[in-house]
């Protein structure tokens, strides 16, 4: 079992800034990828971002629509993993969950059915 704690979300003008941070406890060492999604009122869940760990290194994933503003980054230490998110705009408004993926030889990190764990979310509103 994992468990996840999101924090960091808040109201924030456009253009400006959010770090968003995701708490994992629990069998923390069997997490292959950790990822980022968001859902907006009326809309389905969506894909962020993603982070994996593998004896190749770590690699990041992101959505054509927030590349280049937001970071996904991971603090083994501290069992976190971050977002930090730039450039805000009002259709970035949201509820943001961060998912975990336990299963050995996953690549499909866009997907919801690749993680096995999720966050209960945190929200993220832009004001125009």
């Amino acid at each position: 079992q994992v468990q996840l704690v999101e924090s960091g979300g808040g109201l924030v003008q456009a253009g400006g800034s959010l770090r968003l941070s995701c708490a994992a406890s629990g069998r923390t060492l069997s997490t292959y990828a950790m990822g980022w999604f968001r859902q907006a009122p009326g809309k389905e869940r969506e894909f962020v971002a993603a982070i994996s760990w593998s004896w190749r290194g770590v690699n990041t994933y992101y959505a054509d629509s927030v590349k280049g503003r937001f970071t996904i980054s991971g603090d083994n230490a501290k069992n976190t993993v971050y977002l930090q998110m730039n450039s805000l705009k009002p259709e970035d408004t949201a509820v943001y969950y961060c998912a975990a993926d336990t299963s050995y030889g996953g690549s499909n990190y866009g997907q919801e059915v690749e993680y096995d764990y999720w966050g209960q979310g945190t929200q993220v509103t832009v004001s125009s």
